[in-house]
C-alpha cells in the first residue's frame, strides 16, 4: 500500500532521487563555490577560537581511512568530520550567501558532503569531485529553494535547520539511499527544527553562530546514516494536526515553492570575495571603502555618515550600543562600515579585539544614521534582481558631502561573475597561503582551474592536497 506521505517531502524526494543536474553553469559556480569554501576554512585554522572546536570528540581517537579535516591531520568518524569542516568553513563568515525570506550559507553543506564523500571513497566505494559537484548543486537548491518563500528566522529559529535539511537528503542519497529512504531521512530532519537564533542577537551574541551550521551538517550525515541502518521516518511530520511542524510553528500554513526545484540557486548563489562581512553590508562596505581616499585622515572633520539600505539590513545588522567579541561585530552594519572608512578594508583581524578597541572606530558608528530604502527592498525580492544595496553619503562639518556612493551589485553576485572570478581565486590563494607552500597552493590553483581534470579526481585524491 502506498503511505501518505506530506507533499514537501515528495518534492523534496523526489529531486534528490531523480534530478540530474545538466547545467554547464551550474557545474561551472560549484567548482568555484568547492575552491572557495574550502580556501574559507583553510583561513579559520588560524583563529585559536575555532580550532580548539576541532579535532575528535574524545581526544585521541582515530578512526582509520576515516574523513580528512582539510588543513589538519584528523581523520575521524563522518559525522564529527563533518562537524570539523562545516565549523572551518562557516567561522570567518567569508562563504557563499543566499538572501531571501529566509537567509543562510549553502555551502555549509559541503560539510557532510565532503566527509561522507572521503569515507565512501576510502572504504570501497568511488565517489568522483563531480559527484560532490552534484551533491553540491542538490543541497544549495533545497536550501536555497525553501528559503525563498520559507522563514524560520521570523519565528525564532535559526536558519541553520535548511542546511540539515539539505545535508540529510543528499547525504541520503550518496549513501545510495531509495526515495522512501530519503523522505524518511527528511522526516527526522524537519523533527529536529534547529536551535533558536537567540545567539546571533543582543544580549546573547556569541561564537555558536559560527558553529551552528557545522552542528547542523553533521547532524544531517548522522541523520542519514541512521535511516540507512533501518531507522523509521514520519511520512506526515509536517503537516500531522497539532504535532506536525506546520502547526507548531506556522500556524498550519504548508511551505511554498517559488519556482520547480532544478539549479537555480547554484548559478545565482553570492560570493563573498573581498570581504568576510555579513552579506547585507558587503555593499555598504564597498561604498566605504570607495570613499576612503576621500575621508582618509579627515574622521574628526565628519558631522554624520548617512546609510540608505534594505529591510533585511535594518532587521539584522543595524546595531548600536556596546559591540562584546568578533561574533558581535562582524554582524554589525556601522562597524563594518566604519572599519572600511578607517583601513580602506575589511578582514577577518579587523573583529579582533586588538583592533575593535581603536578609539575611533565608536565615534564614526555614533555618527551613522540608517534609513531603510524601499526601493531596495522590494529589488532585493525581486528574482530577477536579488540585489543587495546600499547607498552612502558622508556629511562634513563645514556642510559639503563625499558622495553619495551607491552600491546596488555586491562583487559576488551572478552579475558580475566575469570581475568576480579571477578575484576568487586571489582569495583562495590567499587563504591557502597561511598553511601550504607555495609548490603545493600552485598545484591546488591549477587543479581547480581544470574543470575536467578535477571533475574526474577521486574525492580521496583530492582531500590529499589538504592533508
Amino acid at each position: 500500500m502506498d503511505r501518505e506521505v506530506d507533499e514537501a517531502l515528495n518534492i523534496l524526494g523526489e529531486y534528490v532521487w531523480e534530478y540530474v543536474p545538466t547545467s554547464k553553469e551550474a557545474y561551472e559556480t560549484a567548482r568555484y563555490c568547492l575552491a572557495d569554501t574550502i580556501g574559507c576554512g583553510i583561513l579559520a585554522l588560524n583563529f585559536p577560537e575555532c580550532t580548539k572546536l576541532l579535532g575528535p570528540i574524545v581526544p585521541g581517537a582515530v578512526l582509520p581511512n576515516g574523513a580528512r579535516v582539510p588543513g589538519t591531520e584528523y581523520t575521524l568518524d563522518p559525522v564529527r568530520a563533518a562537524f570539523n569542516i562545516g565549523t572551518t568553513i562557516r567561522w570567518l563568515d567569508f562563504n557563499d550567501a543566499w538572501l531571501a525570506a529566509e537567509w543562510g550559507h549553502p555551502s555549509d553543506n559541503l560539510g557532510g558532503i565532503l566527509a561522507i564523500a572521503d569515507y565512501l571513497d576510502r572504504n570501497g566505494r568511488s565517489i568522483t569531485v563531480k559527484d560532490v559537484l552534484t551533491a553540491m548543486i542538490k543541497a544549495h537548491e533545497i536550501q536555497g529553494g525553501l528559503a525563498l518563500e520559507n522563514s524560520f528566522n521570523r519565528v525564532g529559529f535559526d536558519h541553520v535547520i535548511l542546511v540539515k535539511v539539505a545535508t540529510t537528503a543528499v547525504v541520503t542519497k550518496m549513501l545510495g539511499g531509495t526515495r522512501d529512504q530519503i523522505i524518511d531521512a527528511l522526516s527526522n530532519a524537519w523533527i529536529d527544527v534547529g536551535p533558536l537564533r537567540t545567539y546571533r542577537h543582543a544580549p546573547n551574541t556569541g561564537s555558536r553562530k559560527s558553529w551552528a551550521a557545522g552542528d547542523a551538517t553533521s547532524r544531517g550525515v548522522m541523520l542519514a546514516m541512521m535511516t540507512m541502518q533501518g531507522e523509521m521516518g514520519y511520512p506526515t511530520a509536517l503537516s500531522a494536526k497539532q504535532w506536525g511542524l506546520y502547526d507548531v510553528l506556522f500556524d498550519g500554513k504548508p511551505f511554498q515553492f517559488q519556482r520547480p526545484l532544478a539549479s537555480y540557486v547554484m548559478e545565482n548563489v553570492l560570493f563573498k570575495v573581498s570581504y568576510p562581512a555579513e552579506f547585507h553590508a558587503q555593499t555598504a562596505v564597498e561604498a566605504a571603502v570607495q570613499l576612503y581616499p576621500k575621508v582618509k585622515d579627515r574622521w574628526d572633520e565628519v558631522d554624520r555618515i548617512s546609510i540608505s539600505t534594505h529591510e533585511s539590513a535594518v532587521r539584522i545588522i543595524d546595531k548600536t550600543g556596546p559591540l562584546y567579541n568578533p561574533a558581535d561585530r562582524d554582524h554589525c552594519l556601522q562597524y563594518m562600515v566604519a572599519i572600511g572608512l578607517l583601513f580602506g578594508t575589511l578582514n577577518a583581524d579587523h573583529y579582533e579585539e586588538e583592533v575593535a578597541k581603536n578609539p575611533k572606530i565608536d565615534v564614526l558608528r555614533e555618527k551613522m544614521i540608517v534609513t531603510e530604502n524601499s526601493q531596495y527592498s522590494l529589488d532585493y525580492l525581486d528574482p530577477d534582481k536579488r540585489s543587495i544595496a546600499n547607498a552612502m553619503t558622508i556629511h562634513m562639518n563645514d556642510g559639503t558631502t563625499l558622495g553619495p556612493v551607491e552600491v546596488e551589485y555586491p562583487l559576488g553576485h551572478r552579475s558580475r561573475r566575469k570581475e568576480g572570478i579571477p578575484l576568487l581565486f586571489e582569495k583562495l590563494e590567499r587563504n591557502l597561503a597561511t598553511r601550504f607552500d607555495r609548490e603545493r597552493i600552485e598545484e591546488i590553483l591549477a587543479l581547480f582551474k581544470d574543470s575536467n581534470e578535477l571533475e574526474s579526481l577521486r574525492v580521496s585524491d583530492l582531500m590529499s592536497y589538504f592533508v
